[in-house]
């Protein structure tokens, strides 16, 4: 048992942030998400929601500096509740955070360190988060 550390960073998911280098990614994605066919390690956190566990993960994982967060755009172009919900758990804003296509997302997220699969169930609550520098003045 660890104290200061949020219940959704089980063991294993911090053995994985801890292994991660600056502006490795982590995905967060929602149940809809092709994790298992996409990840090289998956963590699964059923009956968790995207904007949750990123901001458990936030508070151990600064963000780096260009661009700190990706979210996949919805197919009408639509900022989403979800969006905006994972972008107040990252720190984020509509002018620091990225916006990708549905199939170009797919992409960045093969490339990722790590996908954190939850049970989000809303459309497009995914969020692909790059790590920056530990001990940075910024972070």
């Amino acid at each position: 048992m660890l104290t200061g550390i949020n219940p959704l960073l089980t063991g294993e998911l911090l053995w994985h942030l801890d292994a991660m280098g600056h502006s490795d990614a982590v995905v967060i994605a929602d149940a809809h998400f092709p994790a298992a066919a996409l990840a090289d390690r998956l963590v699964t956190l059923p009956g968790t929601t995207t904007p949750d566990v990123l901001a458990a993960i936030r508070t151990v994982v600064p963000l780096d500096d260009a661009p700190g967060l990706d979210l996949m755009t919805s197919a009408d172009g639509e900022v989403l509740p979800v969006q905006s919900e994972l972008m107040a758990a990252a720190g984020t804003d509509l002018a620091t955070t990225g916006f990708v296509d549905r199939f170009a997302y797919y992409e960045l997220a093969r490339s990722a360190f790590l996908v954190v699969r939850t049970g989000e169930t809303r459309k497009y609550g995914n969020a692909l988060l790059r790590k920056g520098v530990v001990g940075h003045p910024s972070a």
